[in-house]
């Protein structure tokens, strides 16, 4: 009985022991570190997976417009002797032709009248030319074509006039800026002359405004508005239909106060009313030069005419004339299908230079005009 005590207590304590060795096995063995949960995005509750996570594009810049710039004057006196190539240029074959022939009786000299006539030179002009050239014929007593154009040209150059002052008066005075009116019948292409003039200018170096002050015209203050932006200027304009004066006040008072080096103001061309054009322009005039100094008023007015009008052009010229004093022309479409003696005879009738010449549509068709160049394309045409 004892025996059996005794082996019920190893039995016993073998087992504590066991029990204490396995608590010990596991109580020491490295425990496995536990995975910590993932953060939820503030507000959104749900993590969004990896390949769905960017860094912010910065959006790309826009590239720099690129500004036009016009060719030079000598490539677009070029393209007028091209033009004048392709055209039936009366001034230039015709005459060389009527001038260089065996005989010159009454009858030839009658065909060169007429020829001069019809190239809306003008009848006193064309009489003057003629007798000049008959004179001078008869004295040299030659036929020789090279000899018959050089006398061609020096008699058209002569009643083109070099003399004539034509360079644009577009320099600034102090702190006013120069200031350009630019008239003209509606069609004659006086918005395009505007934006093709401060185009140059621009290349020049020089800081342009533009004033929209035609504002009866529908889609004028656009059509500027696009020609300024090409060339990196900007225009003033008011409401369709407003006071054409109060759009030119303000942008040559802007002019002023910014320090721009030329002020281009379009105005309205409406023909209804004579009296009605008198007035307005006189007033966009008289108000335009409110914001200058004392003694400076606007610097130059142009009168756009287009060359395709002949004498029609004349009329023209002379109601804006009596509406403002006009400093300038210009002659705009002056191409193949243009009569060149219109120079002539406008810039006689109105006592004023013709100061650029347009060739057509395109952004260079604008030159400066002199007497010598426009002589030597017609006759080299």
């Amino acid at each position: 009985m004892e025996l059996l005590t005794d082996f019920g207590a190893y039995i016993i304590g073998g087992a504590v022991l066991l029990v204490l060795v396995i608590a010990g096995i596991f109580l020491l063995a490295p425990k496995k570190p536990r995975k910590p949960l993932p953060e939820e995005p503030a507000g959104t509750g749900v993590l969004p997976a990896e390949e769905e996570i960017h860094a912010p594009e910065a959006e790309p810049e826009a590239p720099a417009r690129e500004l036009e710039v016009p060719t030079e004057p000598r490539s677009r006196l070029a393209k007028l002797r091209a033009r004048l190539a392709r055209s039936n240029n009366a001034l230039g074959r015709g005459l060389l032709t009527l001038l260089s022939s065996d005989t010159l009786d009454e009858g030839t000299w009658e065909e060169i009248e007429d020829t001069l006539i019809l190239a809306d030179l003008g009848v006193d002009t064309t009489t003057e030319l003629v007798d000049a050239l008959r004179e001078r014929v008869r004295v040299i007593g030659t036929r020789d074509p090279e000899t018959i154009k050089a006398l061609l040209r020096e008699e058209l150059v002569r009643v083109v006039d070099p003399t004539m002052d034509r360079e644009l008066k577009v320099y600034r005075e102090g702190e006013d800026p120069a200031v350009v009116l630019v008239v003209g019948v509606n069609g004659a292409g006086k918005t395009t002359t505007v934006g093709k003039i401060a185009r140059v200018l621009v290349a020049e170096g020089r800081s342009v405004l533009l004033g929209a002050a035609d504002t009866f015209r529908a889609a004028a203050a656009d059509q500027l508005t696009t020609w300024g932006d090409r060339v990196g200027v900007e225009t003033v304009r008011g409401p369709e239909g407003g006071d054409p004066a109060s759009v030119a006040f303000s942008a040559v008072e802007r002019g002023r106060t910014e320090g721009t080096d030329v002020v281009l103001v379009d105005t309205a061309g409406r023909l209804q009313n004579k009296k009605g054009l008198m007035d307005e322009l006189g007033k966009v005039k008289r108000v335009a030069s409110r914001p200058l100094s004392e003694g400076h008023g606007i610097d130059e007015v142009l009168l756009v005419l287009d060359a395709t009008t002949g004498q029609n052009g004349m009329q023209q010229a002379k109601v804006f004339a009596e509406a403002v004093d006009i400093s300038g022309i210009v002659l705009t479409k002056l191409d193949g299908t243009a009569k060149g003696g219109i120079v002539v005879a406008v810039q006689r009738e109105l006592g004023v230079p013709v100061k650029l010449i347009g060739l057509g549509e395109g952004a260079d068709d604008l030159a400066p005009f002199t007497a010598e160049g426009f002589v030597d394309a017609l006759l080299d045409a």
